[in-house]
């Protein structure tokens, strides 16, 4: 939460400065920093704004996450348990990157790594998906650390059901942080927001499915329930959509896919069986 308070501390201190450095003609390593760091910064504020300029199809689209994570809500206990069949054979490798992965201290070692790395060699594109990875990771991060005080949701560990609430603190309290998942949202985030830099189906496919590992490793590790993974991974979605949106009017580089969005939910019964797929 403090990374979250300097950083933000920091962007809105130079963002001013970086679009007015932004108008000269000669651009150097400075002017650039700057202008990234205001765009950052707006890119956070723009995306906590949208609510406020949804449509029908928006409303719509916030309705099935809502339903959706409802819907799991009733079956979170019964998958917990059945993921304690099985969840000792995960190797250790898989569960130490899921939860090393996730964390904001290393997202934001990753995050900070991509954009210096275009930063310094000039390459915009390289330069904008930092820009991307980092407002995405800080609002997301922000918007997670305040629902979990709010809502105050037991973790599996706590030994409480799905079911069990401590709302309304201030300060964090230790298994009753459960809603939504950290880790799934700022490790989705980020393979999300990569992915973008690629055409074929098999190379996002398996971002997407790199990015879902840490978020699947704190369901088997008891830190979170299924329905906070699920919809910590949705909203990462609308997130980044979000602020890419915002930064097209930024920068010049676009991304290979500029068609709009459409997401729809599929649910499928059967025996035994409770299927829910995004398609995006």
């Amino acid at each position: 939460m403090k990374l979250l308070k300097y950083l933000a501390f920091f962007l809105l201190t130079i963002c001013m400065t970086g679009q007015e450095l932004h108008q000269n003609k000669e651009k150097n390593l400075w002017n650039n920093f700057t202008y990234d760091a205001g765009n950052m910064f707006g890119s956070v504020g723009y995306a906590y704004s949208r609510p406020f300029h949804w449509k029908g199809d928006d409303w719509a689209n916030f309705g099935y996450l809502t339903g959706g994570t409802l819907l799991l809500f009733t079956v979170d206990d019964g998958l917990n348990k059945w993921k304690n069949g099985f969840n000792q054979d995960i190797p250790d490798v898989i569960m130490d990157y899921g939860h090393e992965y996730g964390s904001p201290e290393n997202n934001y070692m990753l995050t900070g790594g991509v954009y210096l790395a275009g930063l310094f060699t000039k390459n915009e594109k390289l330069r904008r998906t930092g820009v991307l990875l980092i407002s995405s990771a800080t609002a997301g991060g922000f918007l997670q650390q305040v629902s979990k005080r709010t809502i105050g949701r037991a973790r599996p560990k706590s030994g409480a059901s799905s079911g069990t609430f401590d709302p309304l603190h201030l300060d964090r309290v230790y298994n009753y942080d459960s809603f939504p998942s950290g880790h799934a949202m700022l490790a989705f985030s980020n393979a999300y927001a990569i992915a973008k830099q690629f055409k074929s189906p098999w190379v996002k496919g398996g971002l997407y499915a790199v990015g879902m590992i840490p978020g699947l490793v704190r369901v088997m590790d008891d830190f979170h329930w299924v329905s906070d993974v699920a919809f910590s991974t949705v909203l990462s979605i609308f997130i980044v959509e979000s602020i890419d949106r915002y930064l097209d009017s930024k920068y010049d580089e676009k991304y290979n896919d500029r068609k709009p969005k459409n997401v729809s939910w599929n649910l499928s019964f059967g025996p035994n069986t409770l299927g829910v797929s995004l398609h995006f």
